[in-house]
């Protein structure tokens, strides 16, 4: 085999090879369904899991909030970072809504805070924090239901609300669910050289 041949059949395996690595087959990706984040994958994050082709969710906040605070996950599991997003809001009292269809899986405090926790299938999980809610375990909500209204101590005046996602048993981007976060690629003009 001539030696230009033979790299570039180097150079394209492992292109090959790690698409073919990624991408799982049709039989364990999870069913198309209107009320979740996941459909058809348009790519994976870098822990593997894979982003929402496009938006589907809502906004938990209306008006749609400022995100006062970024997703910043650690690089291993036991170090500190941000495992969601801060949204803010115009005070506490603000009503905090079902990003998407689920059920809700845990209402209670955690150290400190009062969370909900609405699992929304797919192995997908909403929490939000400091939120009261009425609503009990097993409980079933819309997209754009309320599910409790944001407290104070989060972050500073007029305060924020947490809002952390997960996939399976880890912490994803809540924002790929609201908004296209997938890279812009420019492409060259027809017949340009």
């Amino acid at each position: 085999m001539k030696p230009r041949i033979l790299l570039a059949a180097v150079l394209m395996l492992p292109a090959s090879v790690s698409s073919a690595v990624q991408t799982p087959p049709p039989a364990l990706l999870p069913a198309p369904s209107t009320d979740l984040a996941v459909r058809t994958p348009a790519g994976t994050t870098s822990g593997g899991s894979f982003a929402p082709a496009g938006p589907s969710w809502r906004w938990p906040l209306a008006p749609r909030p400022p995100v006062v605070r970024s997703f910043d996950p650690p690089p291993k599991p036991w170090l500190s970072g941000h495992r969601g997003v801060d949204l803010g809001m115009p005070g506490s009292g603000t009503a905090v809504l079902s990003p998407a269809a689920g059920t809700v899986s845990f209402v209670g405090v955690v150290v400190d805070r009062p969370v909900i926790t609405i699992d929304h299938g797919g192995g997908l999980r909403s929490s939000f924090e400091p939120v009261e809610s009425s609503l009990a375990a097993g409980s079933t909500v819309s997209a754009g239901q309320a599910i409790g209204t944001a407290l104070p101590g989060h972050c500073p005046d007029p305060g924020c609300v947490h809002w952390g996602v997960r996939q399976g048993d880890d912490y994803v981007n809540p924002l790929q669910f609201i908004l296209d976060l997938r890279p812009s690629v420019l492409l060259p003009l027809q017949g340009a050289r």
